[in-house]
């Protein structure tokens, strides 16, 4: 099962519907991070996810944060293992298509990338904002991937900030390889993410990160090696980095390659591995 509410506690209603039909059938609940970090401390929720969380035969965690935070709010008299979340490296190792490239960025200007569901949680003022300040300095673009309650007020900001002609809303994409190849540099500003899945598919396509220490960021964002990693809310070394990074191509190469090399550790034949290793304990 994936998340604590409400698959968790549906899987143990379908065990005890089965254990009448004399078969005992093992649930093993991954947690992924609004389970734990928003729903489930609601405490109207939180008994429910306690409850189905230590009724599971075992428990896994995407990362070393999200596992401690769980002990943290919660009651849990289990052990959690953490397995990773995992990205398909050869999906994202795409060349980039030229043409694309060229209608984003016509005078082959930097193209920044961030790409979110825009909730408050993901702070995507603070994008603009730094794409602003780069801006100044650099020639680039700057590709809004998703949509959400945020979207608007990041259009606004834009505007304020006299840099809404150089930026694109593209909305929600399936194909977000393609996107990713023609991307320079992957913004995430996030106020917490439990892992931080689109940090890691940025680097699988060869895209440095500029992201917040936040939450489970700091255990695939290498500061200094896949990107840089600052505070949050902290636009002027953020900006900095992003400068850092994008100031010849050499630099940004170099990014680059470090980034898709350390993906490779989250590749999914890995990972896949690993989760099969554990249900064959309870088999």
């Amino acid at each position: 099962m994936h998340y604590a509410i409400p698959h968790a506690s549906a899987a143990y209603m379908a065990k005890q519907i089965l254990k009448k039909e004399g078969k005992d059938i093992p649930v093993i609940t991954t947690l992924h991070g609004t389970d734990i970090t928003l729903v489930g401390r609601d405490k109207t929720y939180a008994p429910v996810v306690t409850f189905s969380i230590n009724e599971s035969d075992a428990i896994t965690a995407v990362s070393e944060n999200l596992r401690e935070e769980t002990f943290k709010h919660f009651d849990i008299k289990k052990e959690i293992e953490v397995i990773v979340n995992f990205v398909d490296v050869s999906r994202f190792n795409r060349k980039p298509i030229d043409a694309f490239r060229k209608v984003i960025a016509p005078s082959g200007e930097r193209i920044f990338m961030h790409a979110s569901n825009f909730r408050k949680i993901k702070r995507v003022q603070d994008v603009v904002k730094i794409f602003a300040e780069v801006h100044k300095q650099i020639p680039s673009k700057l590709l809004f991937v998703g949509d959400g309650p945020e979207r608007s007020t990041a259009e606004d900001l834009a505007k304020k900030l006299g840099v809404i002609d150089d930026i694109r809303f593209v909305g929600k994409q399936e194909q977000m390889e393609d996107i990713l190849a023609i991307a320079d540099l992957f913004l995430l500003t996030s106020e917490y993410e439990s892992f931080g899945l689109a940090a890691l598919e940025a680097m699988a396509a060869g895209v440095p990160v500029i992201s917040t220490n936040a939450g489970g960021l700091g255990e695939i964002n290498i500061d200094g090696v896949t990107g840089y990693m600052s505070n949050v809310g902290d636009i002027e070394s953020m900006s900095q980095q992003a400068l850092s990074i994008l100031k010849d191509d050499a630099t940004l190469q170099k990014f680059k390659q470090q980034a898709a090399a350390h993906a490779k550790e989250f590749d999914i034949n890995n990972i896949i591995p690993l989760y099969e290793k554990l249900y064959e304990r309870f088999l």
